[in-house]
C-alpha cells in the first residue's frame, strides 16, 4: 500500500491502471512500451526516486525547470517564508513582488523595457507572438523546421506538424518554418517584408540541440532588423546560466526584441514565466494593459521564487560551478567516445546543454532506457531520436559528475544490446 495522506493506491500497477483510465492512456503505455516504468515519488537535489525506492540521476531535469535541482533548501525556504504573507496576488494591481521581479529581469537584459508574466512558457511565447504583432501590424511568424514552442493556440502554430495537425492548427499561410542553419532559406522567407517575428530557440532543444553555425544567429538578426521583423528567442532551455551565460543570447553575442524565459525561473516549484520585450514591441502596456489578462501569470509567489533564483545565478560561484560542470563532460564525453565510438558518434554542447548523437535513428531511446537501468534518467529528442538530451544541473558536485560518467560508461554494454536489436535502418 502506498499511502499519501488524501490519496492511496494499492500498488505500482493500481497507479498505472488509473493513470490509464483517469489521465492520458497514451503516454502511460508509451514509457511501459519502451521499458521505463518510472513513477516519480520522493525527490531531492539531482535525484528521483521511483515509487518503489530505486534512485536515479535526473539529467533530464523536465527541460532545465530542476536547474538546481529538485527542491533546493534555499528556494524551498523562499517559497514557505512567502507563504507567510503572500498568495497567488490579483492581476489587476501593481504588486510589490511582479514589480520587483521585472526590474530583476531587465537587469539582466539591456536594452529591454517590459517584463511580462505567464503562468508556462507556451504563454510567454503566446505574448512574445501577440506583441511582435502588435509592434509591426503583421501576421505573418517565421520559425524553424522542427522547432518547438509549446502547445498553446499561437505557439503550437511555430512548431512540427506532429503537435499542429492532431488539433487542427497548421496555418500555411500565416505561420512559415525554415530549416535550421540555412540562412538562405531565412532570408527567402523574410524578403517579402511581411514578417511579424522570428521566433528561434536560441539551440532548439526537442530537436536534439543542433548547434547554431558560426555566425547563423548574428546573420538571423541583421535579416530581421533588414526586413523589420521582430526577432524573438526562445530561451525556455537555453536561460537561466545553462549555456555559461545568464540567456542563451548573450552567450551568442545577439540581441533580440523579445526573449521568453520560463521552467528553471520558478525554481521547479512555482509555475513562472516571462516575456522580456523592447520598448516598441512593449508599446500596447501604454496602450491597453489588460489586452493580455491571466489569472494565474506572474502569481505573487512565483515572483518571489523567481527572484531568488535570479539572485542564486548571478553568485560567481554558481558561475564556476557552471564552467567547471560544462569543462567536466567536455572532457568526459571525449572519453565515451573513444570508447564507444561504435555506437556514440558525437556530441553537441554549449555550457550545460548537450545533445549525444548515436548511430541509429532510434538510438537514443536504446540509450535512455539502458541508462534507466543504471540508475540515470536522460530522455531523447523527441523530433530527433538518434539524439540524447544530458542536461547536467549546474550546482552538480564533482562526485556526482564522476557518478555520472561511471554509469554512462557501464551502461554502454546495454545501450549497444538495446541498439543491435532494433530495426536495421532503412
Amino acid at each position: 500500500m502506498f499511502d499519501y495522506g488524501l490519496f492511496r493506491f494499492e500498488d505500482k500497477q493500481d497507479l498505472f491502471d488509473k493513470a490509464i483510465r483517469f489521465w492520458n492512456p497514451d503516454k502511460t503505455r508509451f514509457w511501459q512500451n519502451i521499458g521505463v516504468d518510472l513513477v516519480i515519488d520522493r525527490r531531492e537535489g539531482y535525484c528521483l526516486y521511483d515509487m518503489s525506492g530505486r534512485r536515479l540521476i535526473d539529467l533530464h531535469l523536465n527541460g532545465g525547470t530542476y536547474n538546481f535541482g529538485h527542491r533546493h533548501p534555499e528556494l524551498v525556504e523562499t517559497l514557505k517564508g512567502a507563504l507567510d504573507y503572500f498568495d497567488m496576488g490579483n492581476h489587476w494591481f501593481p504588486s510589490v513582488a511582479r514589480a520587483a521581479l521585472s526590474e530583476a529581469l531587465i537587469k539582466t537584459a539591456p536594452n529591454l523595457k517590459y517584463a511580462v508574466f505567464g503562468a508556462g512558457g507556451a504563454e510567454g511565447v503566446e505574448i512574445a507572438l501577440k506583441s511582435a504583432r502588435y509592434a509591426t501590424k503583421r501576421r505573418k511568424i517565421v520559425s524553424i523546421v522542427k522547432g518547438y514552442h509549446g502547445h498553446s493556440g499561437l505557439s503550437v502554430a511555430t512548431g512540427d506538424e506532429r503537435f499542429t495537425k492532431i488539433f487542427l492548427v497548421d496555418r500555411p499561410d500565416e505561420f512559415v518554418q525554415v530549416p535550421f542553419n540555412d540562412i538562405g532559406a531565412m532570408e527567402q522567407a523574410l524578403k517579402g517584408n511581411d514578417v511579424a517575428a522570428l521566433i528561434m530557440e536560441t539551440i532548439p532543444a526537442t530537436y536534439g540541440f543542433p548547434m547554431p553555425k558560426e555566425g547563423y544567429l548574428q546573420a538571423c538578426r541583421e535579416l530581421c532588423t533588414r526586413h523589420g521583423a521582430v526577432y524573438i528567442a526562445d530561451e525556455v532551455q537555453t536561460g537561466l546560466m545553462r549555456t555559461g551565460e545568464m540567456w542563451g543570447w548573450q552567450a551568442y553575442g545577439i540581441q533580440p526584441d523579445i526573449f521568453v524565459t520560463a521552467k528553471g525561473l520558478g525554481g521547479g516549484l512555482y509555475p513562472i514565466s516571462a516575456a522580456v520585450v523592447d520598448e516598441r514591441c512593449g508599446g500596447w502596456l501604454n496602450v491597453d494593459g489588460a489586452a493580455h489578462i491571466t489569472t494565474s501569470g506572474g502569481a505573487e509567489l512565483g515572483c518571489i521564487v523567481a527572484h531568488k533564483v535570479l539572485e542564486m545565478l548571478n553568485r560567481p560561484e554558481v558561475r564556476a560551478n557552471t564552467n567547471f560542470v560544462t569543462e567536466f563532460f567536455a572532457e568526459g564525453m571525449r572519453e565515451m567516445m573513444a570508447r564507444h565510438g561504435d555506437i556514440f558518434v558525437g556530441v553537441r554542447q554549449k555550457g550545460v546543454v548537450l545533445g549525444l548523437e548515436f548511430d541509429h535513428p532510434e538510438g537514443a531511446v536504446a540509450v535512455s532506457r539502458a541508462l534507466y537501468e543504471h540508475g540515470v534518467w536522460a530522455i531523447f529528442s523527441s523530433l530527433d531520436k538518434r539524439v540524447l538530451q544530458f542536461k547536467p544541473g549546474v550546482l552538480l558536485t564533482a562526485e556526482m559528475c564522476q557518478e555520472i560518467l561511471d554509469r554512462f560508461d557501464a551502461a554502454m554494454p546495454r545501450a549497444r544490446e538495446l541498439i543491435r536489436a532494433l530495426p536495421k535502418a532503412a
